[in-house]
Parts: structure tokens; sequence; C-alpha cells
């Protein structure tokens, strides 16, 4: 695998697994009118991936065979639901972060990642619309939703950090042109999360905790019943068809 490919996966992964975790919402959202947007935002993220993971190699091998080890994932995408707070609070983590790298891929010496990030950047911008509303929302609710959210920011947190951690892989990619350095996509995410935030009477989090890992294959809990979920019929069925 190429280190553009390698880095490709890591996009794919990021966004199928959150798109798997927001699936779970389907007929359990608050409203019906959620229940949609939440499916459309998972389908969006089912499409990028599928673009980034189909530019790797075979899609439904990616997605559906490969061991806990094997994925690259960011640990935040993973994480469980949690309530509808918590869910939102990660969405605007998520969002906010992935807005300025599909806007800075677009102009990416790579031809494939500039492609995929063209459409990607406009449908992100709708999530972290999406996920900026609802947070707003809750936050400068009533008591038992603002109590909600901010317990579900000050649990995903931590994991943001992770988003932007640099390695001799992403380093040789900013050299090239390929995508751009997490130092300089950080203060824009912070900028964006703080304003939402802020808006939504909400404190930002303090925490000297880091948890990382799953760039490198090292997972949740959490994460390897998702896998198991997403993947048991693919491997109950081997080469079935539709």
């Amino acid at each position: 695998m190429t280190p553009v490919q390698a880095y490709t996966l890591r996009l794919g992964d990021d966004c199928l697994v959150l798109g798997q975790r927001l699936s779970e919402w389907a007929a359990r959202a608050p409203t019906l009118e959620e229940d949609v947007a939440l499916l459309n935002i998972a389908l969006d993220l089912l499409g990028t991936a599928r673009s980034l993971l189909g530019a790797v190699g075979d899609e439904d091998a990616l997605a559906f065979l490969r061991a806990e080890p094997d994925w690259t994932n960011a640990l935040l995408v993973e994480l469980d639901n949690g309530d509808f707070g918590r869910t939102m609070a990660r969405q605007l983590l998520v969002s906010a972060y992935q807005v300025p790298l599909w806007a800075a891929l677009a102009s990416s010496t790579d031809p494939v990642l500039a492609g995929v990030a063209g459409k990607a950047v406009k449908e992100a911008t709708y999530h972290l619309d999406h996920a900026s509303a609802w947070v707003v929302r809750l936050g400068d609710g009533t008591a038992e939703s603002h109590a909600r959210v901010q317990a579900g920011l000050d649990g995903v947190w931590p994991y943001a950090a992770e988003l932007f951690e640099t390695d001799p892989l992403v380093e040789s990619l900013v050299q090239q042109g390929i995508t751009a350095a997490p130092a300089v996509l950080l203060p824009v995410w912070q900028q964006t999360v703080e304003r939402v935030l802020a808006e939504a009477t909400l404190t930002v989090p303090e925490s000297s905790w880091r948890p990382t890992g799953g760039r490198s294959g090292r997972h949740t809990e959490a994460f390897g019943y998702l896998l198991a979920e997403m993947q048991h019929l693919h491997r109950a069925h081997p080469g079935a068809s539709w």
C-alpha cells in the first residue's frame, strides 16, 4: 500500500465508522425528522467512505473482512452514541474538523482526494450546521438538556486531540502538497467549536488525558461490538449477492 493509499484509508475508515454509528439512531431519534436527518448524514458519510475505500482496493473486502487491528479510524468516531446530546457533541467535533480538512484536500495534488473532497466539503458543511444547531438548542435549553449535552461533550472531548496528531506518513504527504498539516487545521477547528459552545452556554472541557491509538489499530472496546454487527452478514454468507 502506498503512503497516499494508507492516508486515504484513514479518511475512509473515519467516514465509514461514523456513518455506522449514526445509523444506529434509525427509529430511535427524538423526532421523525431527526431520524431522517441522521440517516441522511450517515448516507453522506457512507458515500464518501465508498469513494475512498474504492480508491484503495476492494471496498467490500476493506469494509467487511478486515480484523479490528487493521482499521485506522480515529477513536472519536467509534465511541458509543450514548444519549442524543453526546451524539451531537461528537458530531460537532468531527464535522468542525472535516470541513477545513476537505476544503484543504480539494486543492490536493492527488486527483482522487481532490475529487472526493470537492463533494465531501459541501456535505460536511451541512453536517456541521446541523450539529451546531442542536448543540446550541440543547445547551441553551432546559437545565436537563444543558446538563446532558455538557456531560456528553466532556466524555468525547479528550478523543478529539487524536484528529490533529501527526506522524511520518502525514508529514511526508504535507510536503508533497497532498494534505494539510494538522497544525494548520487545529486553530480553525478550535475557533469553530468555541464559537458554538459559547452560543450554547457550554463550558469548554479541560482535560490533560489524550487517548490515542486508532490510527495504528488500537481501538476501544466499543469498536469490537460495532465491527461485529457491521460485518456479521457478509462473514456469515461469504460471496452472497442480491
